[in-house]
């Protein structure tokens, strides 16, 4: 079923939804959908999980569409809303496991990862993460969050965040280095 764009901006396709508009609600679904389960895909590993996360982060949405202040993107609302639902299923599914081992200062050399590199592989490497790293390592490379907001989303100190961002990034490296895939500038 083809969706007719029936109002030209976003803003009153909000309105709308506010108001209880169904087609606008579709809309608004079927417009942010596709992003939003990429999103919960990053932090959920099945697939078919990461859709009822999102459908459930979508449910949120909607009840609380009226809050939505129009500062910032929408989109950008939505993502974090989606990101706070991803979390959650993954505490309430006991997933995460979070070691607080002190905060060790890496003087790695910068990576260049190959451009044959697709991004199924780079998300399984990702998915194979512990739940605790691969959780920071995301909302931290992958969304931009600071260790601080990590810290206060996660409910653990902020040199707990740096420490899982540290052992997920050369978990990482380590795997890229097996499969011959990392370099040190010498390719």
């Amino acid at each position: 079923m083809k969706i007719i764009p029936f109002y030209k901006n976003e803003k009153q396709l909000i309105k709308k939804s506010v108001e209880g508009n169904r087609e606008a609600q579709h809309y608004l679904y079927e417009k942010h959908a596709p992003k939003m389960l990429g999103v919960c895909r990053q932090y959920v590993k099945d697939v078919q999980f990461a859709e009822d996360v999102m459908i459930n982060g979508f449910v949120k949405v909607f009840k609380h569409l009226a809050s939505f202040k129009h500062q910032g993107s929408f989109e950008g609302w939505i993502r974090r809303i989606m990101i706070r639902e991803s979390i959650t299923y993954l505490r309430k599914k006991q997933f995460v496991v979070f070691d607080d081992d002190v905060y060790e200062r890496s003087n790695a050399d910068s990576i260049s990862i190959s451009s044959s590199l697709d991004v199924a592989h780079i998300q399984k490497l990702i998915d194979a993460l512990p739940e605790g790293y691969k959780m920071v390592f995301v909302l931290y490379a992958v969304e931009g969050y600071k260790h601080a907001e990590i810290a206060e989303m996660l409910n653990i100190t902020e040199s707990t965040s740096k420490s899982q961002l540290f052992k997920a990034r050369r978990i990482l490296q380590e795997k890229l280095k097996e499969q011959n895939i990392l370099g040190y500038g010498t390719h």
